[in-house]
């Protein structure tokens, strides 16, 4: 995973040496994000049928190695349309791995350990989005950008190797959706539980996205402290994938709905405190903590939610969650020019409100859609202190 989001987010630190050598604008090669992003939303929902019988272990090599190949790929492009290509493989990678990490973290692990095992997961990522940008922008200064990416096709060899040796044999599971994913959306649950993931991602990244121009423009920090408060934000961030599984334990749903609460308090607190500087590093830490942490539960729910149905659960909510990050960061993107950061800010609390009632609403749903032996034991779960 840390390889995979290393690869996702390397073009961020090295947009401007790129696009001075593909002869081609800062935005446009921005847009190798892009379009990485949209592949990994129609890979995400057409994974599990295209897959069919292979046995998921194999699937598992094949994008790992499809990740040398699209830096290899990025590396060595000679122009912006195979960069772009290059780009487009790793969606596909991104789609299929993040679309089978649930299913397949319940297959490895017993259920009581299925939260850790996701969080560690998540820890990948979180470590990945500490150091790549930092990382990408030291190594495109020492050996160029094309040398960062061909960084990458030791570490997709390493973890190549480690998935062959560790990982067991793992055929293809029966699934009851027939290859239509939203045919789970009839359950209310289902469609409750992801407008709350989503709605979650939505408000997260319509700030998110932001934070670094609300920095320069309102707190007035300089480079070296941008990038302190922002490797604050990552570190935070880690810890709390490390430390969430534990919460999980007791209280799946309360974790759901008190996240996004504490994070809407928190986008508050900076719309009035945005000119204090350590304040507003504080809190963007403790955001970042909440924030990283999050995902782990939304995982967790889709492996409570989804045992007969993982992979098609896994893509639709990885469809979910890449749309919800695109629609809040262009949201959060027009309130910010039209309205400033206060604007963006008090949109995003709003919308993380929603999820946290989305939230709430998905928990009683899914109370009443359990066996009535069963009910019992999750009304302590949620309700517990």
């Amino acid at each position: 995973m840390f390889a995979l989001i290393a690869s996702e987010f390397m073009p961020v630190s090295l947009l401007t040496p790129m696009a001075a050598d593909l002869r081609v604008s800062e935005g446009l090669t921005g847009y190798g994000i892009a379009i990485s992003g949209a592949f990994a939303v129609l890979t995400s929902l057409s994974i599990s049928r295209l897959a069919g019988a292979m046995n998921r272990k194999s699937l598992l090599l094949a994008l790992t190695a499809l990740m040398a190949v699209s830096g290899a790929v990025v590396a060595l492009a000679p122009n912006y349309t195979i960069y772009m290509a290059g780009r487009a493989l790793i969606g596909v990678v991104i789609g299929g791995f993040w679309s089978m990490s649930a299913a397949t973290a319940m297959r490895l692990v017993p259920a009581e350990h299925v939260p850790r095992a996701l969080a560690i997961f998540n820890g990948g990522n979180a470590l990945a989005t500490v150091v790549a940008a930092p990382l990408g922008s030291y190594l495109g200064a020492v050996i160029g950008w094309r040398g960062a990416f061909l960084c990458l096709l030791p570490v997709a060899a390493i973890a190549f190797g480690w998935q062959w040796v560790s990982l067991p044999s793992m055929s293809a599971e029966r699934t009851t959706t027939n290859g239509n994913l939203f045919a789970l959306f009839k359950r209310r649950s289902v469609a409750l539980g992801m407008a709350a993931c989503g709605a979650f991602f939505m408000g997260q990244f319509a700030l998110f996205t932001y934070v670094r121009p609300f920095l320069e423009t309102v707190a007035h920090v300089d480079a070296p402290t941008l990038a302190l408060i922002l490797l604050g934000i990552g570190v935070a961030g880690f810890i709390g994938t490390v430390a969430i599984g534990a919460v999980l334990k007791h209280g799946l749903y309360r974790s759901l709905i008190a996240i996004p609460v504490l994070m809407a308090t928190i986008a508050m607190a900076l719309v009035f405190s945005g000119a204090w500087l350590w304040p507003v590093a504080a809190l963007l830490a403790l955001w970042g903590l909440l924030a990283t942490a999050a995902p782990v539960g939304w995982w967790s729910w889709l492996a409570q939610t989804f045992t007969e149905d993982a992979e098609a659960g896994g893509g639709l909510m990885v469809a979910v969650v890449q749309c919800s990050i695109a629609l809040g960061s262009t949201i959060g993107g027009l309130l910010f020019d039209g309205h400033g950061y206060q604007g963006t800010f008090i949109a995003s609390a709003v919308v993380l409100l929603v999820a946290a009632l989305l939230a709430y609403l998905t928990a009683g749903r899914r109370l009443d859609e359990r066996h009535p032996c069963d009910v019992e034991k999750m009304q302590v779960r949620i309700t517990q202190p």
